[in-house]
C-alpha cells in the first residue's frame, strides 16, 4: 500500500473538512437566523429530490473508474485515455437527462411540500438554482475521477475547499445584507463554475496527454463496463430509496419546517460520519490498487484492521454525538430547534448502524464486486419505502419521524450488514463470512446498550457549555469500557487492536531515534567546529 500517498490524502481530507464543517455550521445558523428554518427545511428537500434525480447517472463513475486501477498499475495510458473520453461523453449525456427530469418535477413540488401556503420563497426558481449548480458538475466529473484513479484525492479535496470557502463567505455576505435566498443559491452555482475552472487546469497541466489521446474502447471493455453498470446502477437505486426519500416523506407528510429541525441533527451526524469516513474514502484508489495485485492475504489483512478502526471510532463518536447534540444544536442554531431525546435516540442508533458499513462498502468497490450484490439495493429500497410509509401513518404523531427512521435501521440491519458482507468475503477474499457476522452483530448489539445506558448516565445542565463537557466526559468513559469489554471478549478485535498499537509504538521510536541521531550529529560538528576555532 502506498502509505505516503494515503497519509496525504488522509491528512488534506481531515484539515478540509474542518474548515468546512465550522464555515458550514456558521452559514447554517445564520440561514435559519436571517431567512428562516423554512428555508432551511427546503434546502434539504431540494438536495433530496436532487439526489433521487442523480439515479441517472446509473453507477457509470464507479464502474468506470474502477476500470482505471488496472492499467494505471501497468502504465498503460492509452487504455486510461479510452475510459476518460468515454466517462467524459456519458457524463454529459447524464447531466443533461438529470436537468429535464427536474424539469419535470418542477409542477409537482407543491405536492411534496405538506406545508406549501406558509412558505414565501418562490420554489419553482429556488429550486431551479439548485439543480443547475448540480447539473454543471458533471461538465468536469470525469477530470475529478481521473485525479482520483491516480490517487491524488488531495488535489480534488483541495480544489473544492478554496471554492467551497469562498461560497461560504459570499453567502454570509447575502444574508447578512441582502438577506435573499435566491441569491444564497446563486454563490453555489458560483462555487461549482469555480470548481470546474480549476480542475480543468489542473487536468489539461498533469494529464494533458492522456485527455488528448483518441483511443476506442475495446469489445471486452464495453462488456465489463456494462456490466459493472447494471450493478452500480441498482446501488444507486437503492441508495436513493434508502437516503433521499426519508426527508421526502418527511416533507410531504409533516412539513418542512420538522424537515428543517430534523435536517439540522442529521447534518450534525453526517459531519461525524464524513469526517471519521476520511480514514477509508480517501483510500479507495489505494486498496483499488492492491486488489487489482490480486493478493488475497494482503487484503484481508487491510480489512480486519480497518474494521477494528470503523468500530473504533464509531464508539466514540457517535457515544459522544448522542451525549452532546441537543446543546450542540441549541448552541449552533438557535434555542427551540431540539427535537425529543428518543428522536435523537434513533438518528444515532440509525448513523452508527450505517457507518458500520463502511469497511465492507470500501473493499466491495476497490475490489470491483459490487456487481454480485446488484438485486440487494433494490430489495433494501422498496422495502425502506414500504416501511417508512407504513410507519409514518401507524406511529403516534409525535414519533412519525422516529417511524421513517426505523424503517431504515430495520432494512439496513437485516439486509445490508448480511449482504455487503458476504459478497465482500465470497468473492474478494474467497473465504465463509459466518465469523464476521457473529463479531459485527455483537458489536452494534453492544453499541446499543451503551446508548441506553448513556441515557441514564446524561445529566441536564443548564450551561449548554458546562452539559457538552460533563456529558461529553461520560461518553468517553463509557465508550472506553465498552470498548475494553470488546477487547476482552473478541480475540480477532484484541489481535487488531495490540497490531495497530504496536504499530504505531514501532513508528514513534523510529522517529525518536531518528531526532535523536540527528541531534547527536549536530552536537558533534558543533563541538567539533568550536575546537577548530582559534584561541
Amino acid at each position: 500500500m502506498d502509505k505516503k500517498r494515503s497519509l496525504l490524502n488522509v491528512t488534506i481530507s481531515i484539515v478540509s473538512r474542518i474548515l468546512l464543517l465550522i464555515s458550514a455550521l456558521l452559514v447554517r445558523r445564520l440561514l435559519i437566523q436571517h431567512i428562516g428554518n423554512d428555508v432551511n427545511g427546503l434546502n434539504s428537500l431540494y438536495t433530496s429530490i436532487i439526489g433521487m434525480l442523480a439515479v441517472a447517472e446509473l453507477g457509470i463513475g464507479g464502474a468506470i473508474t474502477y476500470l482505471m486501477y488496472k492499467p494505471i498499475v501497468d502504465g498503460d495510458e492509452r487504455q486510461v485515455a479510452a475510459l476518460y473520453g468515454l466517462y467524459k461523453k456519458l457524463y454529459l449525456i447524464i447531466g443533461a437527462v438529470i436537468f429535464c427530469c427536474g424539469l419535470i418535477v418542477l409542477p409537482f413540488l407543491p405536492r411534496l411540500i405538506s406545508d406549501y401556503e406558509s412558505i414565501s420563497e418562490n420554489v419553482c426558481l429556488t429550486f431551479l438554482m439548485t439543480l443547475v449548480s448540480v447539473v454543471l458538475t458533471y461538465l468536469y466529473g470525469a477530470k475529478s475521477s481521473l485525479i482520483q484513479a491516480y490517487k491524488n484525492n488531495y488535489i480534488t479535496t483541495g480544489i473544492l475547499t478554496i471554492s467551497r470557502l469562498i461560497c461560504y463567505g459570499l453567502q454570509i455576505i447575502d444574508i447578512l445584507i441582502l438577506g435573499s435566498f435566491t441569491l444564497f443559491l446563486v454563490c453555489q452555482i458560483i462555487e461549482t463554475l469555480l470548481v470546474w475552472f480549476l480542475t480543468e487546469l489542473y487536468v489539461r497541466k498533469k494529464y494533458g496527454g492522456i485527455i488528448a489521446l483518441r483511443v476506442n474502447i475495446d469489445r471486452s471493455t464495453k462488456h465489463e463496463i456494462i456490466k459493472n453498470t447494471r450493478a452500480m446502477f441498482m446501488h444507486k437505486i437503492g441508495t436513493v430509496l434508502v437516503n433521499t426519500i426519508d426527508s421526502v416523506i418527511i416533507s410531504a407528510f409533516i412539513g418542512v419546517v420538522i424537515l428543517g429541525k430534523y435536517s439540522n441533527y442529521v447534518l450534525l451526524a453526517n459531519v461525524i460520519v464524513s469526517t471519521i469516513s476520511l480514514f477509508f474514502t480517501p483510500l479507495t484508489s489505494i486498496v483499488g490498487h492492491l486488489c487489482a495485485k490480486g493478493n488475497i492475504k494482503e487484503t484481508k489483512k487491510w480489512f480486519d484492521h480497518f474494521y477494528s478502526l470503523n468500530y473504533i471510532l464509531g464508539v466514540v463518536f457517535f457515544l459522544g454525538y448522542y451525549a452532546v447534540i441537543d446543546e450542540v444544536v441549541s448552541m449552533c442554531f438557535g434555542s427551540g430547534l431540539e427535537v425529543s431525546r428518543t428522536i435523537s435516540f434513533i438518528i444515532t442508533l440509525n448513523q452508527f448502524t450505517k457507518f458500520m458499513r463502511q469497511t465492507a462498502l470500501l473493499f466491495r468497490n476497490a475490489s470491483g464486486t459490487f456487481y454480485y450484490d446488484r438485486w440487494k439495493p433494490i430489495g433494501e429500497g422498496v422495502a425502506n419505502l414500504i416501511l417508512s410509509l407504513l410507519f409514518v401513518n401507524i406511529f403516534p404523531e409525535e414519533y412519525r419521524i422516529v417511524g421513517v427512521i426505523v424503517a431504515t435501521i430495520i432494512t439496513t440491519m437485516l439486509i445490508c450488514h448480511i449482504v455487503d458482507p458476504y459478497v465482500v468475503y465470497k468473492y474478494a477474499f474467497r473465504m465463509p463470512v459466518k465469523e464476521y457476522y457473529i463479531r459485527n452483530y455483537s458489536n452494534i448489539g453492544l453499541f446499543a446498550v451503551s446508548l441506553v445506558m448513556l441515557t441514564r448516565l446524561i445529566r441536564p445542565v443548564a450551561s449548554p457549555i458546562a452539559g457538552i463537557l460533563i456529558n461529553g466526559f461520560l461518553s468517553l468513559g463509557l465508550s472506553l469500557v465498552m470498548l475494553g469489554i470488546v477487547v476482552i471478549a473478541d480475540k480477532s478485535f484484541r489481535i487488531e487492536v495490540c497490531t495497530i498499537s504496536r504499530k504505531i509504538s514501532t513508528y514513534l521510536h523510529n522517529d525518536y531515534c531518528k531526532i535523536r541521531k540527528v541531534s547527536r550529529n549536530n552536537f558533534k560538528d558543533t563541538v567539533i567546529t568550536e575546537g577548530e576555532k582559534p584561541h
